[in-house]
């Protein structure tokens, strides 16, 4: 499955015809109308077959558009409410990102990384996370393969001259639990590299070596957060503990209602534990609301 994905987006990219028009914002409307109607379909189809079916022709339709001289301007608005689409704040990059469930307990993501400019740079992003397996976090992933998730930040960070963009992104892909990411990312002349040794957090595989990405997995259904908090300076995400007492049983993992978190310093991301405090009840006290962080 991997190498056919691989191949079917190096087709359409260096092979599928150019479009050519005298007015290109106007062709990619006509484009990006019809991959509406391709979304809808690659989302709700009753068959996981279908639905894959109709994701390779949004995905043909994506590159169409892309091609299109001048693409880059194009903002997408309406395409915006079907896939994630998000650049950084330098605007050096933007990200269409979206998954498809391919049968009734697997979920799978997509990716594209169209680079600024005229002429078109695109990087297709291929999901390889379930083969990671408990090496997710030590992994260093270029060529294409990329620890599939659903974006909703990025935050940039320049260290040695080289900007690292952290991708905040959700990875709901297994049936019994769900997962939050921060995947570093540099923009090489051979491509994308996802995975850097940007945080003070020891693997727990290898001790004596820094985690490449930092990952929570907590309980499906639950709602657990990891996001930027501008008043802050940091990002925070929920503190987790196992329901039944159980440390390597991470889909048992649930919020306690504390938040831990990163602050940047020294060129990389230092973990601050308790980041936001939380004030003991006193007896008949009511709980204040959860903290509203920002959209995810």
């Amino acid at each position: 499955m991997l190498n056919r994905s691989i191949a079917f987006f190096a087709f359409l990219l260096f092979f599928a015809t150019p479009v050519f028009a005298q007015d290109n914002m106007a062709s990619i409307k006509a484009i990006e109308d019809s991959m509406l109607v391709n979304a809808d379909s690659m989302y709700k189809a009753f068959l996981p077959e279908e639905r894959s079916i109709y994701n390779e022709k949004f995905v043909k339709q994506l590159i169409r558009a892309l091609k299109v001289p001048g693409s880059y301007s194009y903002p997408f608005d309406k395409l915006k409410d079907k896939i994630n689409i998000l650049s950084p704040d330098d605007k050096a990059f933007r990200i269409f990102n979206w998954s498809i469930a391919v049968s009734d307990v697997n979920v799978r993501y997509y990716g594209a990384i169209q680079m600024a400019g005229e002429q078109l740079k695109l990087y297709p992003l291929i999901d390889c996370s379930a083969e990671l397996g408990k090496g997710a976090e030590d992994s260093i992933l270029a060529n294409g393969r990329w620890y599939g998730a659903l974006y909703y930040r990025i935050i940039p960070r320049e260290v040695e001259g080289k900007i690292i963009y952290s991708l905040l992104g959700l990875n709901a892909s297994s049936p019994i639990s769900s997962k939050k990411a921060i995947d570093p990312m540099v923009i090489t002349d051979k491509g994308l590299v996802f995975g850097a040794p940007i945080f003070n957090v020891r693997s727990q595989n290898f001790p004596d070596r820094r985690v490449n990405r930092f990952i929570i997995e907590y309980k499906k259904g639950v709602n657990a957060s990891m996001n930027w908090d501008a008043e802050l300076n940091a990002i925070f995400f929920d503190k987790l503990v196992s329901q039944v007492n159980d440390p390597n049983r991470k889909y048992t993992f649930v919020p306690t209602g504390q938040y831990d978190g990163f602050r940047w310093a020294n060129d990389q991301w230092n973990y601050v534990e308790d980041l936001i405090p939380v004030d003991p009840l006193k007896d008949g006290q009511a709980p204040s609301p959860n903290p509203v962080k920002g959209k995810e």
